[in-house]
């Protein structure tokens, strides 16, 4: 067999640069690039190998190894998981810093590929620089801390494990159902030792995602349980987009006359106008969604993993223990949830399928006619309290009743983003207060229009996400939301923006600190408390001037005081050719309201009568769980 002697590096830069996938009928580059913070422990060996390779396999310098891997996460996340970046850093703290972005794509079942330095497999120079030493244990290094946070984690000993650990990795990252990251740790000298490494490893491979149909077994057995139902109800999670399943949940919602809600991974499954959309579920959801899911008797899941804030803790959907689920999910450990009937198969062949099953089946048209009553009261909701004017408080005591009150409300700022938006606009957020306002007040015209990270609710990822959604949607205006705290944890890809010529429109929302944290702690019977930097131990409040900042890092920046001035901002945002910053001060109080019941751990004892009442509450709202045996 012919064969070419390559370096590890050499050898891993090769092959990912011969991977391609066909999107929307154009074979591309199924590695877009690499995102790299160099070190002694990757810059001498797999950076001269990315500096080698060019156009090939391009590489982008981030500012902080967790922000371009966070990047990474959501350019995969705006190309539905079709396309993928690595990412790669030094040994250390470099990457460890990638462990939290590693955590993202794990919980969002995200394709990532994370490549770290290592110290030196023959140990000799040990201990290196930037080395934890574990003393019981010589092979243990800071990479093993990847083990919990990716589906795929090899470390390379010898060049020639390349040949099957790469492709086992690809294999992972493009599967539907254990989707997720892959680790690859290179130790130093190794990736420098060579091979022969056989020619056909290197040759051009294009790659087609599995699309699995369902058992027919278990689609007779979910058929006849959703013909059964009175009040079915479906709930589209982050998996009709992985799949490219919008037209067929749409055409299946539609023949069969039942109404869709959505998760927050879900939301824009549907345009937010269709007759058939509910709006958002559980506890940053909409009353017309929740109201539906506490009346129907079948709740058809697809491509959700159930998280709490879906089911409201198991307590959203009303008829407990007696609502039969099924659960259509590529992954089988999401599709059997909670005893649930599962339907393994990919979104779109699984609906297709489970349509023909059904025949003429459809629901009640008195069951559709509630939905479309119960939305109608959701946007008009909506429509109240994101209109520009102010809203005056209500419910709040006098302490809180102050000057603040005429500072704009996050449900405004949204208002302004949704009225002003048109098919282009993406919308980008994480946590903090933005995704129940998001979730709630982001009405997309088109579908695939938004990314809210809420799988593992990381805060920073707004600015770098939005940094990697611009990468994959060139053509489209992407908008990112952020809050004071989370833009004070990361922001140095806004320089990275600037910098790579990927324009952002970004909103800053000051609300003085961890507001919606604070709006919890009060919820559950504590006081204000190292949340809002007013309740923290400081000297003074400094107020941040976050569009000089952001100026400083050469976005064009802007700092406004209303609504009309954000409106008036936004338009001159768009025309601009470089990431342009809006920031403004907003209401640390005032919030959506709506939602479900949450289960957060409260005191089972306490001194205070507002925690034991808060208990007292949870308690109450646990004896509507379902269990989940």
């Amino acid at each position: 067999m012919e064969t070419v002697r390559l370096t590890t590096s050499g050898a891993i830069v090769r092959y990912l640069a011969a991977q391609r996938i066909e999107v929307d009928g154009q074979t591309v580059p199924l590695f877009a690039g690499v995102f790299a913070i160099f070190g002694h422990g990757n810059v001498t060996c797999l950076g001269h190998e990315l500096e080698q390779a060019g156009e090939a396999l391009p590489t982008w310098r981030g500012q902080n190894e967790q922000g371009m891997a966070l990047a990474a996460v959501a350019f995969a996340k705006a190309n539905r998981r079709r396309r993928i970046m690595a990412a790669t850093s030094s040994i250390g703290p470099g990457a460890t810093n990638m462990v939290t972005a590693a955590a993202v794509a794990m919980a969002n079942r995200m394709p990532l590929l994370l490549m770290a330095g290592d110290t030196f497999n023959s140990r000799i120079p040990d201990p290196v620089l930037q080395q934890v030493e574990n003393f019981g244990d010589p092979t243990l290094t800071v990479n093993d801390a990847f083990k919990p946070v990716v589906r795929y984690w090899d470390r390379i000993s010898t060049p020639e494990q390349l040949v099957q650990s790469l492709p086992n990795a690809l294999g992972v990252m493009l599967d539907p159902g254990d989707c997720g990251p892959a680790f690859i740790s290179l130790p130093q000298d190794v990736q420098g030792e060579a091979f022969d490494f056989p020619s056909p490893f290197f040759e051009e491979a294009i790659h087609e995602i599995r699309r699995p149909r369902p058992d027919l077994g278990e689609l007779r057995r979910a058929a006849a349980a959703l013909a059964a139902a009175e009040r079915p109800l479906i709930v589209a999670g982050g998996g009709v987009h992985w799949s490219l399943a919008e037209d067929e949940l749409r055409a299946f919602a539609e023949a069969h006359n039942i109404p869709v809600v959505e998760t927050v991974a879900g939301r824009t499954s549907l345009v937010a106008d269709h007759p058939l959309n509910c709006g958002p579920i559980g506890v940053t959801g909409c009353t017309s969604a929740n109201a539906m899911a506490a009346e129907a008797d079948l709740v058809l899941a697809v491509g959700t993993r159930l998280g709490d804030f879906v089911t409201g803790s198991w307590t959203v959907f009303g008829g407990g223990a007696e609502v039969q689920i099924i659960g259509l999910n590529a992954a089988r450990f999401d599709a059997s949830k909670h005893r649930s009937l599962p339907l393994v198969a990919d979104a779109r062949e699984g609906l297709s399928e489970l349509g023909a099953a059904l025949s003429d089946y459809r629901a009640p048209e008195e069951w559709s006619d509630r939905a479309s009553s119960e939305t109608s009261q959701y946007h008009a909701y909506i429509d109240k309290i994101a209109a520009p004017e102010t809203v005056t408080s209500a419910g709040r005591s006098s302490e809180e009743a102050d000057a603040d009150d005429e500072l704009p409300t996050y449900a405004q700022v949204v208002g302004v983003v949704d009225r002003l938006a048109d098919e282009s606009t993406y919308v980008l957020a994480a946590a903090g207060g933005f995704p129940g306002e998001l979730v709630n007040g982001w009405r997309g015209q088109a579908v695939h229009s938004f990314d809210c990270e809420y799988g593992y609710s990381c805060m920073g990822y707004e600015i770098s996400g939005g940094w990697g959604a611009k990468m994959a949607l060139p053509d489209r205006e992407v908008v990112v939301l952020v809050g004071d705290g989370s833009y004070l944890m990361m922001n140095s890809d806004l320089y990275s923006t600037v910098l790579t010529g990927h324009k952002l429109i970004v909103i800053v929302c000051d609300n003085g600190g961890y507001a919606v944290i604070n709006r919890l702690q009060l919820a559950q019977g504590g006081v204000p408390f190292n949340n809002l930097i007013a309740d923290s131990r400081v000297q003074e409040t400094t107020a941040v001037d976050f569009a000089a900042h952001a100026a400083s890092m050469g976005c064009q920046a802007e700092t406004v005081t209303s609504i009309a001035e954000l409106e008036a901002a936004f338009g001159r945002a768009r025309a601009a050719e470089r990431t342009y910053v809006i920031a403004l001060n907003t209401h640390a109080y005032r919030w959506t309201e709506g939602g479900s019941f949450w289960e957060v751990g409260v005191p089972e004892v306490s001194s205070s009568p507002d925690v034991r009442a808060a208990r007292a509450a949870m308690d109450a709202g646990k004896a509507d769980q379902r269990l989940g045996w």
